[in-house]
């Protein structure tokens, strides 16, 4: 199994549920008011008056076969957009309960 962090521009918010529940992926994890800036380019995402959009995130432990898909997807959506910004790591879940 594998866990996907996805950390997003709100905006985003619908099409990645979207994404989740095509992909039969049911259980996540989400924060919302996420700061940060993307490594290489993109707009900050701090709440504040000169940077005004925040992040999202969610995580997600799913099967290996479904993480090739889900990355696709996600990429597919993060490339409509240069500024908003989305990424998505992947981690080996090595236990869980």
């Amino acid at each position: 199994m594998k866990s996907i962090f996805i950390s997003f521009d709100q905006a985003y918010y619908d099409q990645i549920l979207h994404i989740l529940n095509y992909n039969n992926v049911r259980g996540f994890t989400r924060w919302d008011n996420v700061q940060g800036r993307g490594s290489k380019t993109g707009e900050p995402h701090y709440g504040s008056h000169a940077w005004p959009s925040l992040n999202s995130a969610i995580m997600t432990v799913v099967p290996d076969e479904k993480v090739k898909t889900l990355l696709e997807e996600l990429k597919a959506l993060d490339d409509t957009s240069e500024l908003m910004g989305l990424r998505a790591f992947v981690w080996a879940v090595e236990e869980s309960i």
